[in-house]
């Protein structure tokens, strides 16, 4: 839809509405951002990819991780280009509404959003069964588990941003050295016989013990590859919280993805090695079936199952303050309800953490199925993975004086790789759980009518990524005169 058919509501614009509507600005340095980024993704390290062994054998798997990564680092790379640009707390949104227009800004933010708010509902079960399994305070994985999850945490994001942040950071740190530590035990135990134990399925075409279930396999084990990596696009969202964000942004991507990596490649080798495929491909807590089996516990199996829910924890709370900061952009611009981006005294964006919260704790406790959820979050993070890429690639076809203070190594080929691979994975989440998906496609649908029908004619032209939009819109007009 060309920029002039989208009505503007011109009478939220005064400084009243923006002031009520401000994050903390400078809270957030390098360092701070790179363990958000790492938060983001560290639970996926601890369990879920295994199932992908059950999809493609080790084969698939490793194929499909190295395609994911591949995937995820030129889509970092894009990211730090296109948050350099705008840094605004829109993320994604911001630089897909600079590219695409008001309904690639839309159909971008909601795809984010639907990822993080269902993410965290996924990841708070997944908490429950490990306080139940740890016998923590003699609790039952259930409601008051998930309740108490919600409130402390979303506690903490209402103290502040800069207090949240580096609680982040410690309990991120915590579960990066614990998965170090059982990879070094897990290690002393390898065997390479382990990693193609799994049965192989003779019918599947190109099947070998290498790929037991086929070519297609390593596509239907790509929405498992990217668990080692999902939620780390996120950072950009911390933009205008950031210190600045134009030199902190980019290194603080680079450096999360360059971890993440280095994780993926020693947890995905040294928990197949130490107990064989077969063992750990449907394990609900792969890495220390990968340490005991089926033996009583070690000294250093209970450590990792605690580390590992610290690594939930971690995941559970970053990715709270992801799905606040997306709900705020779009609010703040009309996309939303107004209402929704309102900022308490601290700078926090109350209703955008309360009001995820309560869905998230009651789609946890309404349905109990963690794997559905984070199967519906994957399937909106690919559509959002996919407009980001072409927004960086748009951009720079459309606007190639745009002063760049990062540039992304091998430009729009690397966005273009990004944007294939993104298309690819989408593809696979059908192969995965088709109800994920097309309950997914339902809530699109739904947002989608929302916006046609009322958000698109209220946008807040005041609002940074609307005048980001407009600024740019003028500059074209000039040129053509």
């Amino acid at each position: 839809m060309a920029e002039g058919t989208t009505t503007r509501d011109k009478s939220p614009t005064d400084d009243t509405y923006l002031n009520r509507r401000t994050l903390r600005r400078g809270s957030a340095g390098w360092l701070l951002l790179t363990g958000l980024g790492v938060a983001y993704v560290v639970s996926g390290d601890f369990s879920g990819w295994n199932i992908g062994l059950s999809k493609g054998g080790f084969g698939g798997l490793a194929i499909a991780t190295l395609l994911m990564g591949a995937m995820y680092a030129c889509l970092v790379f894009a990211l730090a280009e296109l948050s350099a640009i705008l840094p605004t707390a829109g993320g994604g949104y911001g630089f897909a509404r600079r590219a695409l227009g008001t309904w690639g800004g839309f159909l971008t933010g909601t795809a984010i959003l639907i990822e993080y708010i269902l993410a965290p509902a996924a990841i708070c079960i997944f908490i429950g069964d490990y306080v139940e399994s740890l016998k923590l305070f003699g609790l039952e994985s259930g409601w008051p588990v998930y309740l108490a999850c919600f409130v402390i945490f979303i506690g903490i994001h209402l103290w502040g941003v800069g207090e949240a942040l580096r609680f982040s950071l410690v309990v991120t740190a915590i579960a990066v050295a614990a998965l170090l530590i059982f990879a070094v035990g897990a290690l002393t135990d390898f065997s390479a016989g382990g990693l193609d134990d799994i049965p192989v399925d003779k019918d599947a075409f190109g099947s070998g013990s290498w790929l037991p279930f086929g070519l297609l396999g390593i596509w239907a084990a790509f929405p498992f590859g990217m668990w080692f990596f999902l939620g780390v696009e996120g950072v950009p969202l911390a933009a205008e919280e950031a210190k600045d964000p134009v030199r902190s942004m980019p290194r603080a991507l680079a450096i999360s993805m360059g971890i993440l990596a280095l994780l993926a490649v020693v947890t995905f080798i040294a928990s197949t090695g130490a107990r064989g495929s077969n063992a750990i491909q449907e394990a609900g807590n792969p890495l220390v079936v990968a340490l005991q089996g089926s033996g009583d516990p070690t000294p250093l199996s209970r450590f990792v199952n605690y580390a590992g829910l610290a690594g939930l924890v971690a995941s559970f709370f970053s990715l709270i303050y992801a799905g606040s900061r997306q709900l705020f952009a779009l609010s703040r611009a009309g996309y939303l309800p107004r209402f929704l981006s309102l900022t308490s005294r601290r700078k926090s964006p109350y209703l955008g953490l309360l009001i995820p919260g309560a869905i998230g704790f009651a789609l946890a406790a309404g349905t109990g199925n963690g794997a559905r959820m984070l199967n519906i979050a994957v399937f909106g993070a690919t559509i959002s993975y996919a407009l980001m890429a072409l927004s960086h690639i748009v951009l720079r076809r459309r606007e190639p004086e745009l002063p760049r203070p990062y540039r992304t190594p091998g430009g729009m080929v690397t966005s273009s790789v990004a944007f294939i691979l993104a298309l690819s994975a989408l593809v696979a989440t059908f192969l995965v759980d088709k109800d994920a998906a097309f309950i997914a496609l339902g809530v699109y649908a739904v947002a989608l009518a929302y916006f046609a029908i009322y958000s698109r004619h209220h946008l807040v032209a005041k609002a940074p990524e609307e005048e980001f939009a407009a600024l740019a819109a003028a500059e074209a007009e000039l040129e053509r005169d």
